[in-house]
């Protein structure tokens, strides 16, 4: 005689676990001295576009090296990366 188990999910327990997954995917950043948190982990090019600075004349440092503008699509964040952006402006 055979048995077989039916598991059912606790829905509370399957949130909880689609939450975990979630949090696990974080990438923590610091961008200019402020803690920020993303979903994905993004390419310095993907960040300039969530902050709206995609197309403009900036710097990006990543823990302490210059990222070359070439290389902003590849270079790609990592949890825990402390990030400063400068902006230029211009005026006379």
């Amino acid at each position: 005689m055979q048995s077989s188990m039916v598991c059912l999910a606790d829905p509370h327990r399957a949130s909880a676990a689609a939450n975990k997954e979630t949090r696990d995917f974080m990438v923590s950043l610091t961008v200019n001295g402020i803690a920020r948190q993303f979903e994905q982990p993004l390419s310095c090019e993907q960040l300039l576009e969530r902050l709206d600075l995609a197309g403009k004349r900036v710097a990006l440092e990543r823990n302490g090296e210059i990222v070359a503008r070439s290389r902003l699509r590849q270079q790609m964040l990592a949890d825990g990366d402390t990030l400063e952006i400068v902006v230029a402006v211009g005026g006379g």
